[in-house]
């Protein structure tokens, strides 16, 4: 998304940042809502597809771990309207914007399958935490919400890596 198409979208909000930080924080939050929702579609891929002796396991997993992408994707769409912004981006746009590998549909065995999202989850959690890095002097307050949504996305990660060996 370009910085212009950004300050077309602002809304006006009684937030004390100056606009151009507004719309460096929604070009950075919308990133994320975007590696959210990819994150999130592919755990349902390997809730949906898993097979193995670990089938019954990885799928609560995954469908858990999903369910956290939810909450962590609506609170970081929320930052975004907050400062005035348009939250997401239509579905056909996501696969070209997402930080994040697409998903290996021929893969089904649980340990490769479970492999294969933590990668996926490790590039998104790493992002957040780069992004509460990028953001402190900024915006406090969307660091502050990076920080909540890694430490989330790194329990989650744990919980992906516990199953093997790295």
């Amino acid at each position: 998304m370009n910085q212009t198409a950004t300050a077309a979208r602002l809304s006006n909000t009684r937030i004390s940042l100056q606009s151009q930080t507004k719309e460096q924080m929604v070009r950075i939050l919308n990133q994320h809502v975007t590696d959210l929702t990819d994150l999130f579609v592919q755990s349902k891929l390997a809730h949906w597809n898993v097979r193995g002796a670990h089938f019954i396991s990885y799928h609560k997993l995954f469908d858990e771990l999903a369910g956290h992408l939810t909450e962590l994707t609506d609170t970081v769409a929320e930052r975004v309207t907050a400062l005035g912004g348009t939250a997401g981006v239509p579905v056909q746009s996501i696969a070209a914007q997402t930080s994040v590998a697409q998903w290996p549909l021929d893969q089904h065995q649980d340990v490769d399958v479970i492999k294969a999202l933590a990668e996926r989850w490790a590039v998104v959690a790493n992002s957040a935490r780069q992004a509460v890095v990028d953001t402190a002097q900024a915006d406090p307050d969307t660091s502050d919400l990076f920080t909540e949504v890694s430490r989330q996305l790194d329990k989650d990660l744990w919980f992906l890596e516990a199953h093997f060996e790295m």
